[in-house]
């Protein structure tokens, strides 16, 4: 406790600080609460778990929607930068961690998109390319990714990489199953595939502006999702080709158009690649950036504080004892 309190009293972006002694029962031990400027979070619960706190008791964090408080104000204002541009990293790790897992839903989600960009590749639709971008779960792996590439979390990035390896594959042949099936319905041919499309054939001409897109798009989507604010998630979304590629190297195959086929799974790979990159590399300059505000320095004096008490209080009891 000698620790956290000066750990936490130390740092201008912490004000509301309370302690509510003895509090807690399970584990057993007191109870601290305060507000943190967005800005110095991650320094905080950076320097928290260094002190242990997280394997002897717990560390909760929640966002604040509303705050009315001069005090507030005054953390944010002594915080260096701008709250929506902070990163909290253990937000963010926690965040797209949920998103490496391949579960159920992920398949469902990921095959009910393919098959949408299949039928609006059939149709010519860009309507239906869109929805089926929106549908589509696989930025969250691609996200948890490069956020385990550059934290070093590397059970993270292999499970957000076997969501990928294997996703993709299940719902492409998913998709190849719903083909046939509209084909022996009559409801869908190969002239449907050869025909002028000239709203959706982008999705197996890779060149490089394929690769520019999604360049972009990985660092929009990394931004939106470090950010305070991710309102601009749904546009990147809707800016890359992965699910329709995907959707259409399927279709390709049933109908045996390999060159099409072919072209849209080399957009497919350019797509995941370029977005990994800029994720990753957005990733490493915003750490570069925030690594200024580092709490090393009150971590230190927190320490030489609590060995100071720590002695003062061996040599009171010596002369008590004496």
């Amino acid at each position: 406790m000698p620790a956290v309190l000066d750990l936490l009293e130390g740092d201008v972006s912490v004000t509301h600080l309370v302690v509510l002694s003895g509090a807690a029962r399970d584990p057993v031990g007191d109870v601290v609460l305060c507000d943190v400027a967005r800005e110095g979070a991650s320094a905080v619960l950076g320097a928290l778990r260094g002190l242990g706190i997280a394997d002897d008791g717990s560390i909760a964090a929640e966002n604040i929607d509303i705050l009315m408080s001069e005090a507030g104000k005054k953390a944010e204002r002594a915080a260096p930068g701008l709250g929506t541009d902070a990163v909290v990293w253990e937000e963010i790790e926690q965040r797209v961690s949920d998103e490496t897992h391949l579960s159920a839903t992920y398949l469902v989600f990921l095959t009910v998109a393919t098959i949408i960009a299949a039928i609006g590749v059939l149709l010519d639709q860009p309507i239906l390319i869109v929805g089926a971008m929106v549908v589509g779960p696989d930025f969250g792996p691609l996200a948890a990714l490069c956020v385990g590439v550059v934290q070093r979390q590397w059970t993270m990035a292999k499970r957000a990489t076997v969501a990928l390896l294997v996703g993709f594959p299940v719902a492409m042949l998913l998709t190849l199953g719903a083909v046939w099936l509209l084909a022996a319905a009559d409801l869908a041919d190969r002239s449907m595939l050869l025909d002028e499309r000239p709203l959706t054939d982008f999705i197996w001409r890779p060149d490089a502006l394929s690769w520019i897109v999604g360049f972009l798009a990985g660092i929009a989507g990394i931004v939106s999702l470090t950010s305070a604010k991710s309102g601009a998630l749904v546009g990147v979304l809707i800016s890359v080709t992965t699910v329709p590629a995907a959707a259409n190297v399927s279709v390709a195959v049933a109908f045996g158009v390999f060159d099409e086929a072919w072209g849209s799974a080399v957009q497919l790979v350019v797509n995941l690649a370029s977005i990994v990159l800029g994720g990753v590399l957005t990733l490493l300059v915003q750490r570069l950036f925030w690594r200024r505000r580092s709490l090393q320095p009150q971590r230190t004096a927190s320490a030489q504080r609590v060995a100071a008490r720590a002695r003062r209080a061996a040599r009171e009891g010596r002369r008590t004892r004496g």
